[in-house]
């Protein structure tokens, strides 16, 4: 990379931190400069607009979505013990300080129109597609019965997957790891050949 790619991407690295704690909305060039010691203008000239600034974030988070969470699951045999693997790395980029991105960028953007919104709803459906094609890996590999609705599998074990964040961001529960384990079990077992 050259030396304005490596500077935009610790710009951007920096900004998604950030954007974890105060949404995208309260991210600003002004706050971002300071954070990253950088003069306004400097940081203008990479991204030009808050808007462009926000869209670069979204991006950077998908990718560091996927260089923690889709990556390593990808590097796990497939079918169900993929699956397990993917939940298992989702449910550790929720511990992320200041939560994820994905969720906080759904709750300001759902009733938005534009290409914010427009990102986010593209980022949702990427992650719902990840869970429905590794499901139908565990069905190509006999694990799950034939008949088996992927994309029914995938928007389950997303419930199961925001119920846990629920249960342990918001409100503490202790056991909120084992019972979305245990929530994830018994939706395999009811799809099992």
């Amino acid at each position: 990379m050259r030396k304005g790619e490596l500077t935009r991407q610790a710009i951007l690295d920096v900004a998604v931190r950030m954007a974890r704690f105060n949404g995208l909305s309260g991210l600003t060039i002004g706050s971002l400069a300071s954070a990253c010691d950088m003069s306004k203008s400097g940081l203008y000239a990479h991204f030009r607009s808050k808007e462009a600034l926000q869209l670069a974030v979204m991006e950077r988070n998908s990718e560091q979505f996927s260089e923690e969470v889709v990556r390593p699951a990808l590097a796990k045999p497939r079918g169900v013990a993929r699956l397990q693997a993917l939940v298992e790395f989702w449910m550790q980029w929720y511990a992320h300080p200041g939560g994820c991105l994905f969720l906080a960028a759904g709750a300001e953007f759902d009733d938005m129109t534009g290409p914010l919104h427009d990102q986010m709803v593209s980022d949702q459906r990427r992650l719902l597609d990840s869970l429905a094609r590794i499901a139908a890996t565990a069905v190509d590999e006999g694990e799950l019965r034939e008949d088996t609705d992927v994309f029914q599998v995938g928007q389950e074990v997303f419930g199961v997957l925001l119920s846990y964040n629920w249960m342990s961001r918001i409100l503490s529960y202790p056991d909120a790891a084992e019972r979305a384990w245990t929530a994830f079990n018994r939706l395999i077992e009811s799809y099992r050949v």
